[in-house]
């Protein structure tokens, strides 16, 4: 039990404290494919405290779960771990975490569904809108251009292959290579699969709202994916290109002014690619992603020392 315990308080304090150590860095900002790696691996420890967590409760509550997992280990690897010293408290333990797994189970498939529906949607009006030409093969256009004055540009998943639609109103304001820098943005985000990022934080923060790294964890995914995206865009069509492009698709809607719309990100994405502050070091981003990477393996290595120990 106290193993199961371990993991529960680290699993509680990597979701207490890792929101307050990543939102006050300024690095997040400068290397945001970095940031969102970090928050991939504490939030999959997080997951993974309370996964194994469950499964040391199980064993410890019913003799066949107990069997399953401790299988193939010797004898003295099972008496290294006490269990059944509080069997009381396991079986409740055991159920609660797996509601939960059940739980986030749930909701991922909810906001995928949601998503798709809204995909089927959108893809339903735009044939509405733009219906195709004789001989026209579905899914294979780059690029569909509708009737509209207030500029707007989204690109449309699913089906055959990603398609970006833009309105005329866009057309008209956007200049030059503006237009390719919306769509290297838009291909950025299909490329990296943002998407299921922004599927995964939403279920976790919707599912358990109460947990604050779920929280930052969708807020913060929101925001980087948008930085990732103007990286990509900015890589292949430049800075000033891109922030044009952002201030054009977005000048009519209140996003610019003393008290921006909907405490808009746009105004800090537009500083950011005009005045750039430096890159981190390639060692140090390369240190920042191995320190990642290693985090879900301490929950990993807190589940196996008194085995470990049991063996020596």
């Amino acid at each position: 039990m106290m193993v199961t315990l371990a993991l529960l308080v680290l699993g509680g304090l990597a979701a207490a404290v890792a929101p307050r150590v990543l939102t006050r860095a300024d690095w997040p900002v400068r290397e945001p494919v970095v940031a969102l790696w970090v928050w991939q691996c504490v939030v999959a420890a997080v997951l993974l405290c309370c996964v194994l967590a469950m499964s040391l409760s199980a064993a410890e509550a019913w003799e066949a779960v107990r069997g399953n997992v401790f299988a193939p280990a010797p004898h003295g690897v099972v008496e290294a771990y006490a269990l059944g010293a509080h069997s009381a408290w396991a079986a409740p333990l055991a159920i609660t975490l797996a509601s939960g797994a059940v739980w986030t189970a749930a909701m991922l498939t909810r906001e995928v569904r949601g998503a798709r529906a809204r995909r089927r949607r959108r893809r339903a009006e735009l044939r509405v809108r733009s219906p195709r030409l004789p001989g026209e093969v579905p899914g294979t256009e780059r690029l569909v251009v509708l009737e509209g004055d207030r500029p707007d540009a989204w690109l449309l998943r699913g089906g055959p292959a990603p398609q970006l639609v833009i309105t005329t109103g866009a057309l008209r304001r956007l200049k030059g290579t503006q237009l390719d820098a919306v769509l290297a943005h838009e291909q950025g985000h299909a490329r990296a699969r943002h998407d299921w990022l922004l599927h995964c934080s939403s279920a976790l923060a919707h599912g358990f709202p109460q947990v604050p790294v779920f929280a930052a964890f969708r807020d913060q995914v929101h925001h980087l994916v948008e930085l990732a995206a103007d990286d990509c865009a900015s890589r292949r069509f430049g800075r000033l290109t891109t922030a044009l492009a952002l201030v054009e698709l977005n000048e009519d809607r209140g996003v610019f002014g003393p008290c921006p719309a909907g405490a808009s990100h746009l105004p800090g994405r537009v500083d950011r690619l005009l005045a750039p502050t430096p890159r981190l070091t390639a060692a140090h981003r390369l240190r920042l992603t191995a320190a990642a990477a290693l985090v879900p393996f301490v929950p990993v290595l807190v589940t196996f020392v008194p085995g470990l120990s049991a063996l020596r």
